[in-house]
């Protein structure tokens, strides 16, 4: 698979576009480079026809993301460059991005996911997490903000565990996080991949613009009054689509249906 000098790796097999944070020496901490680099890329999936679900994970053992490079930061701080304020600057932000994929998005937490390895990680639609792995926003014990984990943290589980999250810093372990809610299922370390694939195939076995249509109106409708909501169009319309005719066909056929995302 190509990786990119700021440590992507992208390939797409199958119409799954498979993403690895591949900078393991660094415990695949997000730098400035590797940022750019993962916009770029899900910029590309949320338009490229190719590309029906996304499978994001982190290279080795031991790290997901260990979240923004502070070394990198530290260089920063020493030659005095003012730092981007979140949702500022030229480029948009990462986070913002990854959650805006038009197609749905799956996290293979292989270790810990931290500050913003966990904030990408709640950008994803789906988490699966190893046995070992760690979750956390340890940002008030660096004096950073967590921005984007501030914001979508209590939206995807109780408020109160957000509040002790966000306030103690701590790690929480991969069972932990499946008892709160933040990850969908704990898997062995050995069996990580093969499942989340497995997942992922399942996916794009099933109708694509019925899935993205999904996301659109959770996405969208979530924090809206309900009768506004259930009057939403946002997304591709399946109702009106080749696809609809040719799920309805091969079922009464008794044959698998030929998807084409039209």
């Amino acid at each position: 698979m190509p990786t990119t000098s700021n440590g992507l790796t992208v390939e797409i097999i199958d119409r799954i576009a498979h993403v690895v944070l591949d900078r393991p020496n660094r415990l695949n901490a997000l730098s400035t480079g590797l940022i750019a680099d993962l916009i770029e890329a899900f910029d590309r999936f949320h338009s490229d026809d190719d590309v029906w679900a996304v499978l994001l994970t982190g290279r080795g053992e031991r790290a997901f993301s260990a979240g923004i490079d502070l070394k990198e930061m530290n260089d920063a701080d020493q030659s005095d460059r003012v730092p981007t304020l979140p949702m500022r600057g030229t480029r948009r932000n990462v986070f913002e991005v990854v959650l805006e994929c038009e197609k749905p998005v799956v996290a293979a937490l292989n270790g810990v996911a931290v500050g913003g390895g966990c904030e990408i990680a709640l950008a994803c639609d789906i988490r699966f997490a190893a046995e070992h792995a760690r979750i956390g926003l340890p940002e008030a014990k660096r004096g950073l903000g967590a921005n984007f984990g501030c914001q979508l943290l209590p939206r995807l589980i109780p408020r109160g565990f957000a509040y002790e999250m966000l306030y103690g810093g701590e790690l929480i372990s991969a069972e932990q996080a499946h008892q709160w809610g933040l990850v969908n299922r704990v898997i062995p370390a050995e069996s990580l991949l093969d499942e989340s694939m497995t997942f992922c195939r399942q996916l794009v076995a099933n109708a694509p613009l019925t899935l993205r249509r999904y996301k659109a109106m959770i996405g969208k409708g979530a924090e809206l009054p309900l009768a506004s909501a259930l009057r939403l169009h946002v997304g591709p319309n399946p109702y009106h689509s080749e696809d609809r005719a040719e799920g309805v066909a091969a079922f009464l056929e008794k044959r698998q249906p030929a998807w084409q995302a039209k």
